[in-house]
Parts: C-alpha cells; sequence; structure tokens
C-alpha cells in the first residue's frame, strides 16, 4: 500500500486502540497469566472480499511490536471464507488489539465485497463504478481503497483535488453556464464535472465547455436519450439512489461510469472472528 494509506492507517488505528484500551485491559489483566504467549487465528466467516489485512496488522503491532504474521489470503478476490491472518505474540497483546483489528478487517471488508457486487450486476456494460465523499469521518483513505479492492473506482478524494460543480455551486454562481466558466477560469488544471439536473442544465453544461456531466436522479430512459444525442462528446455519469436492487437497469444507457454513495454509507460489516490458542 502507499505511504499514505498507511499512515492513515496508522493514525486510525491507534485512535481506536485508545478508544477501546482506556487505562488498560482489566479482563485480560485478571485472567491471562502476564508474559504469556499465544497464537490467534482470524477466519472469514462468509463469503465476500477482504481487504484491510495491512490495517488489521497495525493493530497487532501497536499493541506488540515483536508480534509475528503470517497472512493466510489474498485481498481483493472473492473467497467463500476461510483463514486470513495468523498472529503470534504476547497472548494479551493479542487481546488488546482483537477489536480493532477484526472491526476495520470487517468495515473494510464490506466495502470491498458491496463494491465488489456492484461491479458485477453491470459485468460487461462497460460503466465504471465510482465511489462518493460519504465516508465514516477520518476513514477515507481506507474507506476509498477498499472501493478499489472491489473493482471500483474512487471518485474524488475530497474537495481538493477535482472541481465538482453540484446544484447550490450552480444557483450561487448564476447558473450553471457562469459556474464552469468560472471554475475553468480559477482552477483550468483540475479535472471539472458539472451536476445536470434537465436537459437545460444539460445544454447549459455544454455550451460552457464541461468535459464531463454527472446526470442526477435522471431515470434510465433519460439517460440514454441524452447519451445518444451527444455521441459520445462528453463523459457521462449517473447517481442518484443506484444500487443492488436497480443498478442492472443502467446497461445498455451509454452512461460512463455512475457514483453510488452505498459502497460507503450502506456496506454491512463482514463477518469475521478470532480464536486464541496458549503457545
Amino acid at each position: 500500500m502507499s505511504d499514505s494509506f498507511r499512515a492513515a492507517a496508522l493514525a486510525a488505528v491507534r485512535r481506536a486502540l485508545v478508544e477501546d484500551l482506556g487505562t488498560g485491559d482489566v479482563t485480560s489483566s485478571a485472567t491471562v497469566p502476564e508474559g504469556s504467549r499465544a497464537s490467534a487465528e482470524i477466519t472469514q466467516k462468509q463469503p465476500g472480499v477482504v481487504f484491510g489485512l495491512e490495517v488489521c496488522e497495525l493493530a497487532f503491532q501497536e499493541c506488540d511490536p515483536a508480534v509475528e504474521l503470517e497472512r493466510l489470503s489474498e485481498e481483493g478476490t472473492w473467497r467463500d471464507g476461510g483463514l486470513v491472518l495468523r498472529a503470534s505474540g504476547d497472548a494479551r497483546a493479542l487481546l488488546a488489539a482483537e477489536r480493532t483489528a477484526l472491526n476495520f478487517l470487517g468495515r473494510l471488508s464490506g466495502i470491498a465485497t458491496l463494491t465488489a457486487e456492484h461491479v458485477r450486476a453491470l459485468e460487461d456494460s462497460g460503466i465504471k463504478i465510482l465511489d462518493t465523499r460519504k465516508t465514516t469521518p477520518g476513514l477515507r483513505f481506507l474507506e476509498k481503497a477498499a472501493v478499489r479492492a472491489g473493482g471500483g473506482h474512487n471518485h474524488r478524494v475530497g474537495l481538493y483535488d477535482q472541481v465538482l460543480i453540484k446544484e447550490n455551486h450552480a444557483a450561487m454562481a448564476g447558473g450553471v453556464g457562469m459556474a464552469v466558466r468560472s471554475a475553468f477560469a480559477r482552477f483550468p488544471h483540475l479535472p471539472l464535472t458539472v451536476e445536470c439536473r434537465n436537459p437545460g442544465e444539460v445544454r447549459e453544461a455544454l455550451a460552457a465547455g464541461a468535459p464531463r456531466l454527472l446526470l442526477d436522479n435522471m431515470t434510465p430512459d433519460e439517460l440514454r436519450e441524452i447519451s445518444e444525442e451527444l455521441s459520445g462528446r462528453v463523459q457521462l455519469e449517473a447517481s442518484g439512489g443506484f444500487n443492488l436492487a436497480n443498478i442492472n437497469t443502467l446497461a445498455g444507457t451509454g452512461i460512463d461510469a455512475v457514483s453510488v454513495g452505498a459502497l460507503t454509507h450502506s456496506a454491512t460489516t463482514l463477518d469475521f472472528s478470532l480464536l486464541l490458542e496458549p503457545a
């Protein structure tokens, strides 16, 4: 993983451990002999895409720098279940890291799994699955990496790396066309997308030279009509309530991508368990 991912993961793990451990693990202090060693095995208990092993490993390393780690599965591929990681070291440290490690692994694997399901639903359509900024505060780099692991694509990372003109920006700028021209003048080097809610706004955006249109809350028939009219002159992205129940209706519309906030805001945690064996 990249240095930025590792830095974000380490910061998140440290916050989570402080939150969970507080002044110390009183149960382990009372029941686990000091200095005892053990081996912990993490098992995937339901089908899905595993992602987040590096974050999981960081949790164990923060609690026991000498921990021995062995990966037992690949990331980014669909698995029915089975062993994913073995950690050997100080027993108290393994127990201290357990919940933090499993929380991150389950959350990130859940996002990767839901993304993979959306990608599968539009297989062979040529439509890319994009994420949004609807991420857990403080975990965006991790969750967007999980989207990539599931076969999806990242939209912008934040407010700084791409111009995305939405209805509120257009209203304040005096219209879609004015907003596009202002953005080009101020940030000509950045990618630009403009949200369009109807054919009138599409025409305004095109007249201003927008290279990418975000077609918001349009039906598949409306998307198909606009796509046929524009004949590939600009990139087209759909948004607005698409999920596993209806995303297959986009096949054949001619759009290039669909953004799905549910990938991160509605993903279900993938189930993992940890069992400890005394050394």
